[in-house]
């Protein structure tokens, strides 16, 4: 433990944490950082609102596995020791795999529990399982779900491998003329960036395309989705780009604009693609006419936005909420052969780029280091679930689903165990997810703190966080490197999730297998060492620690030269994609042989079931974005966060039109619902929201009245639960429609309130 001033790094940047060892004192500025996060100020918080023992459901404690299910959230927990804790929960392991195989065991994580690379939930939970066994696990992420199945099918590459090759500011600072930015390119979304990041650049360098005269165009409901120097901001309907991009293409074709020796040497299927574009194959012209009564853009400014592009060197962006929507694997998709269309893939400052903004590192142009981390072996059971069917699981045990051309069915799960996340945040439509974590006869959390989702378990196990163990942090697509000391005791008798799992491993007959003979302290030297063996310029590990960090200098030539595609323009022959045609696949026959009626084999328009017109009683669109104030739903209860509330409740956008209409004020406490739920939230009246959509960021901890009304304004009571399509069972929280209303006399929050506590006797 290291007294006094440190530098540590979060996933929303490095931060020189200030301690006397008991708690945080103060957070600084990490002095290379240009704009540091304010969130970092929140870590002020880490010790408040701690689990401070091992915990149990008094229920659960009681009748034991399944015991009154419906007391969850609600029931009080009786604290015990460390030894009583784990024999239960490795007891209860034993018991499920026993009675019911490996395969019951849902081993869940969201992995942003530290930037570490030691100290990560996800990698101990997994490696974990894996030497005991195995388990149901899950595939993608809340944030790209549908992004990650469909850019493979398309382009060839994996779509986290395929973001760390995005053509690199600097580039686009240089050359690029027009950014045509769909969902905007978010500044505040940058903030974070698994595995932390030194320097956040983002704002510099839209700020230096400015200057060089680059063009910007928003398209998105909110005007702060780009924040760029004379960003123009067309806001247009929710859920309509893929309407708006069918418009560009239909220009390109009708007007002559199209590259067709590009679309002919690196792509396949523009020949069915242009005949769905032109209604030669459905009898409707996807015209700019056809797109102004979906988007809501004038037509006229549809096709001068396309030639425009057609004359310019343009890059076409999209941001991820794009593909969290019904139907979300059409925008990447239409946004791609768009860009395809253009001709200028593999140019520099043209072409495509998914996700800039979304995190810190994408467009760095930083040279990719492999960093060590811990070794996770196979899991031996093949049980899956796509990320966001977690409640049909539960609900639906031994019933059908499809994802990515295959059927299969969701298991019976007797224990869900989670480690890292909280999935009482990122899952939609809180109120069946609160009926579906009834169904599990067991569920055990590893949480520092009184979460939401902690207070719902079973079983609770305290940890740390990674201000009270040592580590190492960064990421591969970062150019920094930082030893993470610990910089307070652990608070009360949490423990890393380590030596939680090390102890399991031993009661289950698993512990060799899982630590090796090593302690964690040993495990970050053998790592730390094992990156330097493969980087021998790189000190001893004992004078890294105390250098406290260190940058990596070397970059692609040119300082950030990354150019996406360039070897596949240079020669598509030598440089083919990784695609069936080792070309870009406007139509794929591998997705049109699936036989969905949801996802066609080239891009097409889905109108959403709810968008703006579809309802009178919930005329409202929903955005349920990520917040500016904290990263997810973490440190929710931490200065920042709470300095952006409006009367103790999440903010909630409305445009002044929308507000008066519903004689709503500025600070006003209102009701926000539909037919799934319902939650209270602040007024925040701006007129840099489109009419008729408010927005209300994810992450306030889940506060239910027994009703499921969320007192405290965490969206996902209202958002719905159903997959973006058979292909890849993304999450489509977008498509998503309220009514906002004064709330006259609101409950107070407890989100904060720990529940009842007594130890055992």
């Amino acid at each position: 433990m290291r007294v006094g001033r440190s530098v540590t790094v979060t996933h929303f940047g490095a931060f020189e944490v200030e301690s006397d060892g008991q708690r945080v004192l103060a957070v600084h500025p990490f002095p290379e950082d240009p704009r540091p996060s304010p969130i970092g100020q929140s870590l002020e918080a880490v010790t408040e609102n701690r689990v401070m023992r091992p915990a149990v459901r008094r229920s659960w404690l009681e009748g034991g596995p399944g015991s009154k299910p419906e007391l969850r959230g609600e029931d009080e927990f009786v604290e015990v020791s460390w030894d009583f804790a784990l024999d239960l929960v490795a007891g209860e392991i034993e018991r499920v795999r026993t009675d019911h195989g490996n395969q019951a065991i849902f081993g869940g994580s969201y992995g942003w529990g530290s930037a570490g690379r030691f100290h990560h939930a996800q990698s101990q939970i997994y490696r974990f399982m894996a030497t005991i066994g195995g388990h149901t696990t899950k595939v993608g992420t809340y944030s790209t779900a549908a992004a990650s199945v469909i850019v493979p099918r398309v382009v060839g590459e994996e779509f986290r491998a395929l973001q760390a090759q995005y053509t690199s500011w600097p580039v686009i600072a240089e050359h690029t003329d027009l950014i045509v930015a769909f969902g905007g390119i978010p500044v505040k979304n940058s903030q974070a960036q698994h595995g932390g990041q030194g320097r956040h650049t983002l704002t510099h360098w839209l700020e230096a395309a400015a200057a060089r005269g680059t063009r910007f165009v928003n398209l998105s409901p909110l005007a702060t989705d780009l924040t760029a120097p004379g960003a123009e901001w067309w806001p247009l309907r929710p859920g309509s780009d893929v309407s708006l991009i069918l418009a560009l293409l239909h220009t390109l074709v009708e007007e002559d604009l199209a590259n067709e020796e590009f679309l002919e040497r690196y792509c396949v299927g523009w020949d069915r693609l242009s005949a769905y574009v032109t209604g030669q194959t459905d009898g409707i012209a996807k015209s700019p006419e056809w797109a102004e009564s979906r988007s809501e853009i004038e037509a006229s400014r549809i096709r001068s936005l396309a030639r425009d592009m057609a004359a310019s060197r343009t890059l076409v962006t999209g941001s991820w909420s794009l593909q969290r929507a019904e139907h979300g694997e059409q925008p990447y998709w239409s946004i791609i052969a768009l860009a395809a269309a253009l001709g200028q893939i593999g140019l520099p400052g043209g072409g495509f780029g998914l996700g800039y903004g979304a995190i810190g590192s994408i467009g760095n142009g930083v040279k990719r280091l492999p960093l060590p981390a811990l070794p996770i072996p196979p899991n031996p059971i093949d049980s899956f679930i796509p990320v966001a069917r977690i409640a049909d699981m539960l609900l639906q045990p031994g019933e059908p689903f499809h994802f990515d051309g295959g059927v299969y069915r969701y298991p019976d799960i007797r224990l869900v165990y989670w480690a890292g996340g909280n999935p009482f945040h990122h899952h939609q439509d809180l109120n069946r997810l609160r009926r579906a974590w009834q169904r599990p006869e067991t569920i055990v959390f590893h949480e520092p703190f009184w979460t939401p989702a902690a207070k719902r378990a079973d079983i609770v196990l305290p940890t740390t966080t990674a201000l009270e163990r040592e580590d190492i942090g960064g990421a591969p697509t970062d150019d920094y490197i930082f030893a993470m000391p610990a910089v307070i005791e652990p608070v009360g008798e949490s423990r890393n999730d380590y030596g939680i799992f090390a102890a399991l491993a031993e009661r289950l007959g698993a512990g060799e297998a899982f630590t090796e003979g090593r302690t964690s302290t040993e495990w970050v030297r053998h790592l730390y060492d094992t990156f330097r063996r493969q980087n021998p310029e790189y000190p001893p590990y004992d004078e890294f620690r105390k250098i406290g960090y260190l940058r990596h200098e070397e970059r692609y030539p040119g300082e950030g030269h990354r150019v996406l595609f360039e070897d596949f323009r240079r020669d598509p022959d030598t440089h083919p994609l990784k695609t069936p045609s080792g070309r870009i696949e406007l139509f794929s026959e591998t997705i049109a042989g699936f036989g969905l009626s949801d996802c066609l084999g080239h891009p097409a328009w889905f109108e959403p079931s709810e968008w703006l017109g579809s309802s009178t009683e919930y005329p409202l669109h929903l955005v349920s974005n990520q917040p500016a104030h904290r990263l997810h739903s973490q440190l929710d209860h931490g200065r920042t966060s709470q300095k952006a509330k409006v009367a103790g409740r999440e903010p909630i956008l409305i445009h002044p039109a929308d507000a008066a209409a519903r004689g709503i004020r500025e600070g006003d406490v209102v009701r926000v619902f539909n037919s799934r739920g319902a939650c209270y939230a602040g007024a925040a009246i701006s007129d840099a929201i489109r009419p008729g959509v408010v927005q209300l960021s994810t992450g306030a901890w889940y506060d239910p009245l027994p009703d499921g009304t969320c007192v405290h304004g965490n969206p996902n009571v209202l958002t719905r639960d159903v997959g973006t399509s058979g292909l890849a069972q993304g999450p489509s929280a977008h498509t998503c429609m309220v009514e906002v209303e004064k709330a006259e006399d609101a409950p107070p929050v407890q989100a904060f309130r720990l529940p009842v506590i007594v130890s055992a006797v």
